[in-house]
């Protein structure tokens, strides 16, 4: 057997892995419409389990697990899908690819599990392909299909990104530490966000936001993590949505240190101080809303491996 066909023969899963932003600044808005950022990423051990097998033309796609069917909509938009899809058309291999997706991560609280599955798609492709492109050529690839993918591509756990998320620096994490995840019953449309954030900004004139000198040697520390923890649409969010301040407040009483909304929310999650033992809270229960979900997971410090399987 051939050493392509051979590669052909293989497939290989990745544990794709969740993330928050410990800080988030929506920054200037460029003339196409695109908003620069500075954020501040960090993995999650919370993660999805994604396989990916080459085939000789047919392509498919089988999500299972914590989800609704209702939230899958076409596959077209799925971004393991559209991962597959660009790397095959950048690279000409493979004809044809099967995606397997276990979903754990909570869709569309701001956890980046579809970001992360696309990265993870694009990682066990290479890993497998008869030509692979390298890390580099695939943070290229994912650059096209959102802000959060090429972190998520990335082998760093922890990472400063500018720009739209394509431009990054690769840090040491921070200590591990356990990580209280609390998902509101309800989700947040980024685009609506990002329509909060910029009315908010007219009305007061401050819409130009510059980004800020950060001292690099300071971010595996948790205190100074704690300090420059920011995430500028927790604000308009919680005005529409008040639970996401009733939620950040009570994972401040818990101890937790940084707490604060992840991305374009709904999910707010808040970091344990190391060695704190935790009951899980509950929330909601005096206004009679449907209670938040609350998981339990820890940070990163390093970035599951791609395990290639020969059949």
């Amino acid at each position: 057997m051939s050493a392509r066909a051979e590669s052909r023969a293989r497939s290989a899963r990745v544990a794709a892995q969740a993330k928050v932003n410990l800080r988030l600044r929506i920054l200037a808005r460029e003339a196409s419409g695109y908003h620069q950022l500075e954020t501040l990423f960090l993995r999650l051990a919370l993660a999805d389990e994604v396989t990916v097998r080459a085939t000789d033309g047919a392509r498919s796609l089988d999500v299972t697990g914590e989800i609704d069917a209702r939230q899958l909509g076409p596959v077209e938009r799925n971004l393991a899908w559209r991962a597959a899809l660009e790397y095959a058309n950048t690279t000409g291999w493979p004809a044809g690819f099967t995606i397997g997706l276990e979903k754990r991560i909570p869709v569309g609280g701001g956890l980046g599990g579809g970001s992360a599955d696309a990265g993870a798609v694009l990682r066990a492709l290479d890993a497998i392909a008869p030509r692979p492109v390298g890390e580099s050529a695939l943070l290229g690839i994912a650059a096209r299909l959102g802000a959060d993918v090429p972190f998520l591509t990335s082998t760093a756990p922890y990472a400063l990104a500018w720009g739209r998320g394509e431009r990054m620096l690769a840090l040491p994490a921070p200590e591990e530490r356990e990580v209280l995840l609390v998902l509101p019953p309800f989700a947040v449309n980024t685009a609506a966000a990002y329509g909060w954030l910029a009315a908010a900004r007219e009305t007061t004139g401050h819409d130009q936001v510059g980004g800020a000198a950060i001292a690099l040697e300071t971010l595996r520390d948790w205190s100074a993590i704690d300090a420059l923890a920011v995430n500028d649409f927790e604000a308009v969010v919680a005005a529409r949505h008040p639970t996401i301040a009733a939620i950040v407040r009570g994972l401040r009483d818990l101890g937790c240190a940084p707490a604060l909304m992840s991305g374009s929310g709904s999910s707010v999650f808040g970091v344990l101080p190391s060695g704190r033992g935790v009951e899980l809270p509950r929330f909601g229960e005096a206004t009679g809303e449907p209670a938040p979900r609350v998981l339990l997971t820890r940070s990163a410090v390093g970035v599951a491996a791609v395990v290639v399987e020969p059949e």
